[in-house]
């Protein structure tokens, strides 16, 4: 068993009883990127000095109270800003970009002391569904290196799922974290909206995006949770609520849990061997005591319009500040102010991310703006009456996490209206705000397939503990990319 397949708390307990060292830890993190990174491409940017440097002196600091992510290898996605270090979104536009200061999350994996390897790839901006969008690599799927890892958390899910870190930090904005994790066949949770601070996460769309952890089990997601988690002044829609002990919750008892199983999610448009994976997680959870029957949430089939004019609308605001004067990447000689913004945005930006600012732009501009983006917001709040309504009967609702397993490279690239209905089972949830996460169910054609769990708003810890029984009752956690 290599050292990356323990658990969290397995990790801990060889540290705390000095059968291992961090030194050994980081060693072993960097060791296993040169031998893989070449072929996955998961990195952009390594701390390999600084990060030999902190596991020296955690190493040396023997009297340290250690918790659980004392020492760790951690990976963090690149839309998160880290000092001293990095930060470019995957975008040619900050590829200079060096932040003075820590984001809170960032800044809640020091004091847990766990250890920075470095920055992930991602699709730009985190605009995209495959990591094909990155404007300095493609991510391939430890799987099936043909394949794609999702996006746009995809270098955060590869690089768990080949072992080159413990766990990452990934962002959700319409399924980020979780189709990615579903894809690389690891666990990926995107809390509440509000639950974990955004200070420090480059905005996409400041109403959806929300930090979550990338782990290879759901012990380890509840461990992480706890310390990322909690309410921040520096974010205004930070949410100052009780945060309860995750770990705690995780008894393995689902006795009575009420399941409800949208229709929608099960229907035209899902792979068959994804659908008979759910079945059968569904009948796990009924051996297990749950009950489960079919629902409608309703208004599903008009998530997908209405998440892409209101992110995109969200993403031509907060992407205007890119405008070559401010920071980032400026272009050489230009005529004038307007030629400098427009040279500096053109040569600086990819081409989704110049769609999604197009189409942002057209739908608040003047004489559309009550057609579409008002619109959108109206049926956002049906959307979210849906859930509501279901999580009055029902504890959570279950569901696939994709329509399909990974895809091939290239396959879709060209056709953003596909790539887009790649999220329909995870967009919903979104724009409810509310959490969900990602297990492994099983394999279709030899690639992973991720279930859905889907609960009330800050109720983590009963998605955690029913995620946990289910995984614990199966084996599927444990299968492993043969890289």
């Amino acid at each position: 068993m290599s050292l990356f397949d323990l658990r969290l708390s397995e990790v801990h307990n060889r540290l705390h009883h000095k059968d291992l060292s961090v030194s050994e830890l980081v060693d072993a993190s960097f060791k296993r990127i040169g031998e893989t990174d070449e072929r996955i491409g998961s990195f952009l940017t390594l701390n390999e000095e600084a990060a030999r440097l902190e596991a020296r002196k955690l190493d040396d600091n023997a009297s340290a109270e250690r918790g659980i992510l004392y020492g760790l290898p951690v990976g963090v996605k690149d839309n998160m800003v880290t000092e001293g270090l990095r930060t470019t979104c995957a975008s040619q536009f900050l590829s200079n970009y060096n932040p003075i200061y820590d984001g809170t999350a960032v800044s809640k994996l020091r004091e847990a002391q766990s250890v920075i390897i470095g920055k992930l790839n991602m699709d730009e901006f985190a605009m995209g569904g495959s990591n094909e969008n990155s404007a300095f690599k493609v991510t391939r799927n430890p799987w099936d290196l043909s394949r794609v890892p999702g996006g746009s958390s995809g270098g955060s899910a590869a690089a768990v799922a080949a072992g080159q870190v413990y766990y990452a930090l990934g962002s959700d904005t319409g399924g980020s974290i979780r189709q990615p994790a579903a894809y690389c066949g690891v666990v990926g949770l995107k809390p509440t909206y509000g639950l974990v601070s955004r200070y420090g996460l480059v905005a996409f769309a400041s109403s959806l995006d929300q930090i979550g952890p990338i782990t290879k089990n759901v012990e380890d997601a509840a461990v992480v949770l706890q310390a990322i988690a909690g309410h921040d002044q520096r974010d205004s829609t930070s949410a100052n609520v009780e945060i309860p002990d995750y770990l705690s919750q995780l008894t393995g008892d689902v006795k009575g849990l009420r399941i409800g199983v949208p229709k929608e999610y099960l229907g035209e448009g899902i792979d068959p061997q994804v659908k008979q994976r759910v079945m059968e997680a569904l009948k796990q959870f009924e051996s297990l005591g749950a009950v489960w029957e079919e629902i409608s949430l309703p208004h599903t089939d008009y998530a997908i319009a209405t998440y892409y004019l209101l992110a995109s609308s969200e993403a031509s605001s907060n992407l205007a500040r890119f405008d070559g004067v401010r920071y980032g990447v400026r272009a050489e000689n230009p005529d004038n102010l307007i030629d400098l913004y427009r040279r500096s945005r053109s040569e600086g930006f990819g081409p989704e991310v110049k769609r999604r600012i197009m189409l942002g732009t057209y739908a608040l501009s003047s004489g559309y703006y009550d057609a579409y983006y008002k619109k959108a917001q109206q049926v956002r709040t049906l959307i979210k009456q849906d859930f509501d309504q279901a999580f009055e009967k029902y504890d959570i609702i279950v569901g696939p996490t994709a329509p399909t397993v990974a895809f091939p490279i290239g396959a879709q690239v060209g056709d953003p209206l596909t790539m887009y209905l790649n999220d329909i089972c995870t967009i919903p949830v979104s724009l409810a705000g509310v959490p969900a996460i990602s297990v492994p169910c099983g394999l279709a054609d030899g690639m992973p397939v991720g279930l859905q769990i889907i609960g009330k708003p800050f109720d983590e810890a009963t998605v955690l503990r029913a995620a946990h029984a289910y995984e614990e009752s199966t084996d599927h956690h444990k299968l492993r990319a043969a890289l």
